[in-house]
C-alpha cells in the first residue's frame, strides 16, 4: 500500500499517468491499476479522468498534503528500524569441549561489537544440537560435522580439524594393543558423533576392549585416565591434554584419527548480525589457537 501512495503523489506532481510511469519505472496501465486500487480502498475518487489526461479531484487534492505526512512517517520508521542495533537474544549450542576451550576467548571478541546482545549457550552432544538447529530451537551451534550432509536450509562453516589422542595412566603400557589387554578402556559416548569415529577406528584396527564406563565429556575421560581408572582415545586438541598430571599420549596405530569442528547455523539466521559477528570471532579464535599449536 506504501507504493500505492508514492504512485498517487507523483501522479499528482506530474498530472499525468504515463509521466508518473516514467518516473516510477512502470508501464502506464500499472499506474493506472495502483490508482484505482487506492481509491477503491480509499472510498473516492482521487483523479478526474478524461480521455488520456488526468486532474486531481477535490478529495485528491484533499488527500494530498496526508499522503505526504504518511510517506515521511514511513521513511522514518524505516531508518529508525535499520539504525536500531539487533538486541533479540542469540541462541547458541556447543558441544563440550568447544565451551572450555574456544567460546570464552570468542565471547571476548563479540562482545566488543555486540555488547548488548543477551546469548543462551545451551550444551548438549552434536546429534541433538544438530535436530535442534533444524528445528529453529537454536539459532547456531558448534559442534561436530555431520556424516550424512547438511540440509539445504542450513550452512556448515568449518572452524578446525582435531586429531584423536591413545591416552594411559603413567606407569601402563605406551602401545595401544597392549594397554588394551590390561586396563579397562573408557568409552566416548557412541552416541556422540565423536564416540562414533573411536567405535569404528577400534573395529578398523580389529581391538577388542573391556569397556569400562562410557562419557560424553573428554575432558571428564581425561581425569578417569588420570585417576588411574582405564585407558582411551579422545579428541585432543581442545582439552589440557599436556596439563594432565599422570596422562601419558600413545601414538594410535594405522590412519589418523580427526573430526571436523565447524558452525552449523540457518541461512536466514545469517542475516542477523550477531549471528554474523559470532561466527566470526568463532572463526578467528579458531584460527589463532591453530596457529599456536602450529609453533608449539
Amino acid at each position: 500500500m506504501i507504493r500505492y501512495f508514492q504512485t498517487f503523489l507523483v501522479a499528482a506532481e506530474t498530472a499525468s499517468f504515463s509521466a508518473a510511469g516514467a518516473r516510477l519505472g512502470l508501464t502506464q496501465s500499472a499506474v493506472s491499476t495502483q490508482i484505482r486500487r487506492l481509491e477503491e480502498d480509499l472510498g473516492c475518487n482521487l483523479f478526474e479522468r478524461a480521455g488520456k489526461s488526468v486532474a486531481l479531484s477535490e478529495e485528491g487534492r484533499r488527500l494530498v498534503p496526508e499522503a505526504q505526512r504518511f510517506i515521511e512517517l514511513y521513511e522514518s520508521m524505516k531508518g529508525h528500524a535499520q539504525a536500531a542495533p539487533d538486541t533479540t537474544p542469540l541462541d547458541l549450542g556447543a558441544v563440550s569441549t568447544v565451551q572450555a576451550a574456544l567460546l570464552p576467548r570468542a565471547m571476548k571478541r563479540f562482545r566488543d561489537g555486540f555488547p548488548k546482545t543477551h546469548v543462551n549457550i545451551v550444551p548438549g552432544m552434536s546429534t541433538q544440537l544438530l535436530t535442534q538447529v533444524d528445528a529453529r530451537e537454536l539459532d547456531v551451534a558448534v559442534l561436530v560435522k555431520p556424516r550424512l550432509g547438511i540440509p539445504p536450509e542450513l550452512k556448515w562453516v568449518p572452524l578446525m580439524q582435531e586429531r584423536f589422542a591413545g591416552i594411559v595412566p603413567r606407569g601402563a603400557p605406551r602401545e595401544l594393543k597392549a594397554a588394551l589387554a590390561v586396563l579397562p578402556f573408557i568409552r566416548y559416548n557412541r552416541h556422540s558423533m565423536g564416540g562414533q569415529l573411536v567405535d569404528r577406528y577400534l573395529r578398523r584396527q580389529r581391538l577388542w576392549v573391556d569397556g569400562g564406563m562410557e562419557l560424553d565429556e573428554p575432558a571428564v575421560i581425561l581425569q578417569m585416565v588420570s585417576e588411574g581408572l582405564g585407558c582411551a582415545i579422545i579428541p585432543a586438541e581442545l582439552v589440557p591434554l599436556r596439563q594432565a598430571r599422570n596422562v601419558v599420549e600413545i601414538p594410535l596405530p594405522g590412519e589418523p584419527v580427526f573430526r571436523e569442528i565447524g558452525v552449523l547455523v540457518r541461512q536466514s539466521a545469517l542475516k542477523r548480525a550477531p549471528v554474523a559477528g559470532l561466527i566470526e570471532a568463532l572463526v578467528e579464535v579458531a584460527r589463532a589457537a591453530q596457529a599456536r599449536r602450529g609453533a608449539a
